[in-house]
């Protein structure tokens, strides 16, 4: 089984600047970012703090926010995406 994890550009210098990284035989969020780890290492740090998804980071899989599903709904299947996404703060 292959996901495709879509990295935001600030982060793209742990993947050799590659915006998209196929992953394997993983079933979940915390697989994909070991894999991560392990392909490209020093990018988990970027992306986890004390064991959590950083707070300032959003995680989509395929088009939905994973905060807002349940656990049972977040297992990876062949050709999903995963979206790494720096929230954006500011105003008017």
């Amino acid at each position: 089984m292959t996901v495709t994890v879509h990295i935001p550009e600030p982060l793209q210098k742990w993947t050799n600047n590659q915006a998209t990284v196929e992953v394997a035989d993983v079933i979940s969020v915390d697989d994909v970012i070991d894999s991560l780890e392990r392909e490209h290492p020093g990018i988990r740090d970027k992306l986890v703090e004390n064991g959590e998804i950083r707070k300032y980071l959003n995680i989509f899989l395929n088009d939905e926010d994973i905060r807002f599903m349940q656990d049972e709904d977040i297992h990876l299947r062949n050709g999903d995406s995963v979206f790494i996404v720096p929230s954006i703060a500011g105003g008017i």
